[in-house]
């Protein structure tokens, strides 16, 4: 499996970005993971998603304003994040595992990781 995630940038605060993450190589085994790390502070899980789509986890600042999708018949996952603001400023990771959905939080539980996007939100 390999993963490559795109789409990040400068956007100001309120505004809205949409990442996308390259999935090569997937299989039903997988979920799907967004995380992020801001300079100093720790990977901070962003969302994840079941194979089907029909299991979705968000971690609490980002709930209510990003949304998850994921696309498997193109092998691509998504991540649209709307109402931004400074503090969304992170490099952005998408991430596959094999453990099943309820590992999704866990960054040590993920089995794959693309390369990061970074975004940058101004105030």
């Amino acid at each position: 499996v390999q993963l490559q995630a795109s789409g990040g940038g400068l956007v100001q605060a309120g505004g809205s970005l949409r990442l996308s993450c390259t999935a090569s190589g997937l299989s039903r085994n997988y979920v799907m993971g967004w995380f992020r790390q801001a300079p100093g502070k720790e990977r901070e899980f962003v969302a994840g998603m079941s194979w089907s789509g029909g299991v979705q986890y968000y971690g609490n600042s980002t709930k209510g304003r990003f949304t998850m999708s994921r696309d498997n018949a193109k092998n691509m996952v998504y991540l649209q994040m709307n109402r931004l603001t400074p503090e969304d400023t992170a490099l952005y990771f998408c991430a596959a595992l094999r453990s099943g959905i309820h590992w999704v939080r866990d960054p040590n539980k993920c089995d794959v990781w693309g390369r990061g996007t970074l975004v940058t939100v101004s105030s």
